[in-house]
């Protein structure tokens, strides 16, 4: 399906979107939160924020949603992506950023490369690693499926789905009997880890293999080459973070960084990579529930009173809803009206028919977007906005927090607005008088109260083509790297190791599932596909089912053929790719086409209890021939 650009406002009239004015629909936005807060309270109001949208954007969003409304419950797609790895690197450093620059890479010795096809998910950040490995690093690849970025690995690890915990564990107790962990920088920059250890000691390297069905060999070379190495990097993405124990499995990768010290130094880090172009901004602009800009925890006092004297309100002193327990919310009546911009959960969402009966049990549903997309089908009023890459001005932050000034290009088509306009004029229909003249002010307003950004003026990061977080001095540049501290006599408050325990799928495989649906993204294809999916490619063959050549022929069936895909949430219909780099018993679908098959009626909603993220990565499916009709 090919999405024309929304250019008028929609507001539903008779259960059918019909187009409005500019002031219609926004009176009658900001009526309908007006109406469901003082009916219930401002908690009932949830904001989705826009992680390929300006920092600048998300910035008046969540201020929009603190200020205006008076809860703190927003969030944005990092929570169905890496917020498991903002938890983790949280609890252990302080702050949830990757700890290390792209340039690492090029100049590192071992690259780990877990769960992470970046070959196809981040081609840009592979151009920093085939550098790398054209220097001499050796790469080691731990992923269910023999993709692409492993092909070009010195090594492949093709584990079970859903044991990353076993393998790191079995990993670091290698590490510690062969004598390889650094004791110098355990005992002076870490907490835990005599207990650290005795929680691994049962991973031994035969019980790993019988578990994750790596050889045990592998493991074995994995830990001698990770633990030897000068300089090693660490690199994951969503195939640790889409579990239902996702924080716990980004943990268990952080444990082996402490347990070497490959964190803190130029050419050591963890490097957890956005697979969209703001996701890290997003966070670190407050568009999450329990911080406020500048990744700072709404909990602290002080923190909280700085902003309360910008902002002149006061901020409630708890935790808001992330997405997560904002759709429990919708279900159990407590969310009634809920603030949609440049997200799309209808296609996003693991278990998508449960989000769209969610989100239809909403009072007041108001998406902002550059598409009619299925969630703005379902909403009573859609304000047409301008695309954030193209046509407004501001900034992004990517994944080695390199904040990146972008400019206007092109006017937005037809009557669509500039996001913040549109927040500005939804905020003085309820009471509150705001104007920015210009991204710049906004930007200006987020550098006063955020200690991280204070030294990045437009114009320095014109002149320096982009600075990293953190860049407290106007006239100073911090190093690349995070976490130097933990190198120095002083480091600080020590890096704790985590105890942690293996938990299989949710989802289990038996005799009526018996397949194993991970789900993943490809290189010619974006996110839900609404941005990538409305123009003819070479390279795009549309949604498949990817079965290994032995289930193919084990079920009977042939490349192309269509086949039924049914879990214990739903059932589609998508043909059949035959892939080798498949072993048996596992199969591959996208989210990239939902407007043909919508994968995500597959997938399963159980969630990591810490950062909400659901397990996409380990849903149990049976696939079926499809009967003829004669």
């Amino acid at each position: 399906m090919s999405y024309d650009r929304l250019t008028r406002p929609l507001v539903r009239e008779d259960g059918v979107l019909r187009e409005a004015s500019w002031e219609e629909a926004l009176d009658r936005a900001a009526e309908g939160f007006r109406r469901n807060i003082e009916a219930h309270g401002p908690d009932c109001f949830a904001m989705l924020s826009c992680a390929r949208s300006t920092n600048e954007m998300n910035y008046v969003g969540q201020k929009f949603t603190r200020v205006v409304v008076g809860t703190n419950n927003v969030d944005s797609c990092n929570r169905t992506c890496h917020a498991p790895s903002v938890a983790g690197l949280s609890a252990v450093f302080g702050s949830g950023g990757g700890t290390s620059s792209y340039q690492e890479v090029e100049d590192t010795d071992v690259i780990v490369m877990w769960g992470s096809a970046a070959r196809n998910a981040h081609p840009i950040f592979f151009h920093h690693v085939l550098k790398g490995l054209k220097k001499g690093a050796r790469m080691f690849a731990v992923d269910p499926r023999r993709t692409g970025t492993a092909q070009w690995a010195h090594r492949w690890l093709g584990l079970n789905v859903g044991t990353d915990i076993p393998l790191a564990h079995a990993v670091a107790r290698e590490i510690i009997h062969a004598g390889l962990h650094n004791r110098a920088f355990i005992e002076r920059a870490t907490a835990g880890f005599e207990e650290f250890a005795a929680s691994v000691e049962p991973w031994t390297l035969t019980v790993a293999e019988q578990v994750t069905g790596v050889p045990a060999e592998a493991i074995r070379e994995l830990a001698h080459t990770y633990a030897r190495a000068d300089r090693a990097q660490l690199v994951w993405t969503l195939g640790i973070t889409e579990h239902h124990n996702a924080t716990d499995n980004v943990r268990a990768l952080i444990n082996l960084s402490l347990l070497t010290g490959h964190v803190g130094r130029y050419g050591s880090g963890l490097s957890p990579l956005r697979g969209q172009n703001n996701v890290q901004g997003g966070g670190d602009m407050g568009a999450i529930p329990n911080r406020l800009p500048g990744f700072q925890d709404i909990l602290d006092p002080t923190v909280r009173t700085r902003f309360e004297q910008a902002w002149n309100i006061g901020i409630q002193p708890r935790y808001g809803l992330n997405l997560t327990q904002m759709l429990e919310g919708m279900a159990e009546g407590e969310v009634t009206t809920c603030y949609l911009i440049g997200e799309n959960p209808v296609q996003s969402e693991a278990d998508s028919l449960a989000c769209v009966k969610r989100l239809s049990m909403l009072d007041h549903l108001v998406v902002q977007d550059i598409f009619l997309t299925k969630t703005a089908q379902m909403a009573d009023v859609v304000l047409p906005a301008s695309a954030a890459w193209c046509e407004a001005d501001g900034t992004f932050t990517n994944s080695e927090r390199r904040v990146q000034r972008v400019r206007k290009a092109v006017e937005p088509p037809g009557e669509a607005r500039d996001d913040i306009w549109i927040m500005c004029e939804i905020a003085r229909r309820l009471g509150h008088d705001w104007h920015y003249d210009g991204a710049e002010e906004v930007w200006n307003e987020l550098r006063a109260l955020s200690p991280a950004h204070q030294g990045m003026s437009y114009e320095r990061l014109a002149e320096l083509q982009g600075i990293q977080w953190p860049c407290p001095s106007l006239t100073e540049l911090e190093p690349p790297y995070l976490h130097g501290r933990l190198w120095t006599e002083n480091p600080g408050p020590p890096a704790p190791f985590g105890i942690l325990r293996h938990s299989p799928p949710v989802d289990l495989l038996d005799e009526e599932y018996p397949l194993r649906l991970t789900t993943g993204r490809r290189l010619d294809s974006y996110n839900t596909g609404v941005q990538s999916s409305g123009f003819a490619s070479p390279l795009r063959r549309g949604e498949t089912i990817e079965l290994c050549p032995e289930d193919a022929v084990r079920l009977g069936v042939v490349e192309g053929e269509e086949v039924r895909i049914t879990s214990r949430r739903g059932s589609v219909i998508a043909p059949v790719y035959i892939d080798p780099a498949l072993r048996p018993g596992l199969v591959f679908m996208t989210m990239h086409f939902p407007d043909e098959v919508d994968t995500n009626a597959l997938t399963i909603e159980a969630t990591c209890p810490i950062a909400g993220t659901a397990e996409f990565k380990a849903a149990a499916v049976r696939v079926e021939k499809l009967v003829a009709v004669s």
